[in-house]
């Protein structure tokens, strides 16, 4: 049963990031070594840390011409939870 694969969202995802206790900047660089092997358009979620993470990842990735669409506090057990941030890798490379 993979029916829900086939519902079109504009706001899916096309991949997923799981770097929940990836430490700066090994975090920041995976981010921006999986946006690179993505077709120009396309959206990453990444699921980062509170802190330093989230603090740090997505200023850097807008210095690198990324933009964040948006970022959201996602609640788990134990009061623990992380951040899905969503980022497009733009359309065209700058020159």
């Amino acid at each position: 049963m993979n029916s829900t694969s086939k519902i079109e969202n504009p706001k899916s995802p096309d991949a997923q990031l799981d770097l929940r206790g990836t430490p700066c900047p090994i975090n920041f660089v995976r981010t921006k070594l999986r946006l690179e092997q993505m077709a120009p358009g396309a959206v990453l979620e990444v699921w980062l840390d509170a802190g330093e993470p989230i603090e740090q990842v997505p200023d850097s990735l807008k210095m690198e011409g990324y933009q964040i669409l948006q970022t959201q506090f996602v609640a788990g057990e134990d009061n623990c939870g992380f951040f899905a941030m969503q980022v497009q890798r733009p359309e065209q490379e700058a020159a």
